[in-house]
C-alpha cells in the first residue's frame, strides 16, 4: 500500500475570513494531492476571530487522531497548530507567519491562544519536526515572534527579505517551498 495515501496533510488558514480557496492554499492542495497525499482544505468555523475553543475541536475532528498527518498553517492557523501540538502527536507541522503573542490586538486577545503558557516542550516531543517561514518585511508579524518560536521549538527555520505575510498583502499564488519540505519529509 502507498503509504502517501493514508498521509494526511491539513491546511489551516489565517482569521479575518480567510478562505482556503485564495492565497497559496489551492496551489499547496492540488501539488500534494499530485503527490498521492490525502488534503484537508476547509473554511475553519469561527473565521473571524479564530477562537481556540472552536478551532482546536475541528482539526481533531478532521484529523481523527491520525498522528502521521501534517498541519500547514499560515498566521492564526499556525497559532493553533501550535497549541494543538500541546496535546497531539504529529508527523509534522508547517508554520508561516507565525506567533506566539496576541501582539496587542484585541482581536487576537480575544481568540484564547494567549491566554496560557506555552508549553514548548510538550510542542516539541509532539511533533517529529516543524519548519517555520517567515518574512522580515511582514507588516503583522514582527520577526522576532517566529524567530522566538524557533529558538523554543529547535525547528527547521526560513527566513524571507520580501515575502510580506505570505498571503493576500503580495498575492502569493504558489509556495513551492512547503512541497520540498514535504517532500524531504516523507
Amino acid at each position: 500500500m502507498n503509504l502517501l495515501c493514508i498521509m494526511k496533510v491539513m491546511i489551516i488558514p489565517g482569521n479575518g475570513n480567510s478562505d482556503i480557496s485564495g492565497e497559496w492554499f489551492p496551489y499547496l492542495r492540488k501539488e500534494l494531492e499530485n503527490l498521492g497525499i490525502k488534503v484537508i482544505a476547509k473554511n475553519m468555523p469561527d473565521p473571524d476571530l479564530a477562537r481556540k475553543k472552536y478551532w482546536l475541536p475541528f482539526i481533531e475532528k478532521e484529523l481523527g487522531g491520525e498522528k502521521e498527518s501534517i498541519l500547514v498553517g499560515h498566521s492564526s492557523g499556525a497559532v493553533a497548530i501550535l497549541r494543538y501540538l500541546e496535546n497531539h502527536k504529529v508527523k509534522g507541522a508547517i508554520l508561516v507567519g507565525a506567533y506566539y503573542t496576541s501582539l496587542d490586538i484585541e482581536q487576537e486577545k480575544a481568540s484564547g491562544y494567549f491566554d496560557n503558557e506555552w508549553q514548548w516542550e510538550k510542542i516539541k516531543e509532539n511533533a517529529e519536526w516543524i519548519v517555520i517561514f517567515a518574512s522580515r518585511d511582514d507588516q503583522w508579524i514582527p520577526i522576532e515572534e517566529p524567530r522566538f518560536i524557533r529558538d523554543k521549538t529547535d525547528a527547521e527555520y526560513h527566513e524571507f527579505k520580501d515575502e510580506g505575510h505570505m498571503g493576500a498583502d503580495r498575492k502569493k499564488k504558489d509556495f513551492p517551498e512547503i512541497v520540498q519540505v514535504i517532500k524531504k519529509h516523507l
